[in-house]
């Protein structure tokens, strides 16, 4: 029986569903303490038991991004404020390369808040 967590992911179209299984992929990728949850009905990340990202899409264009749940106190030109108190998204285009290295510097600036 599959998870609600592993429902997202198949139930998506492409170009999104490669897309987010890549972003999956990389932010587990970063630290064996990532680990994959399903909250508020969206893929979540947990860094070492605390929240630290999450998967979701923009609901006016369907564009990908990562939320940061520290966000605000990083400064980093690609993620995005808006009208968040405490997280900051990096929004990806699922018909372009991933940006790989500026997710990993993100996240991993991130990680070093915890």
């Amino acid at each position: 029986m599959l998870r609600e967590l592993d429902k997202f992911y198949l139930n998506l179209g492409e170009p999104q569903r490669s897309c987010f299984e890549s972003l999956r992929d990389i932010i587990l990728s970063l630290d064996d303490d990532i680990t994959p949850e399903w909250k508020y009905r969206l893929p979540f990340f947990y860094y070492r038991g605390k929240m630290f990202c999450y998967l979701w899409q923009d609901k006016k264009t369907n564009e990908p991004y990562i939320g940061v749940v520290k966000g605000s106190e990083l400064d980093h030109p690609m993620l995005e404020q808006g009208d968040r108190k405490r997280m900051k998204i990096l929004r990806v285009d699922p018909e372009a390369d991933i940006p790989k290295e500026v997710i990993e510097a993100v996240l991993n600036s991130s990680m070093r808040l915890y």
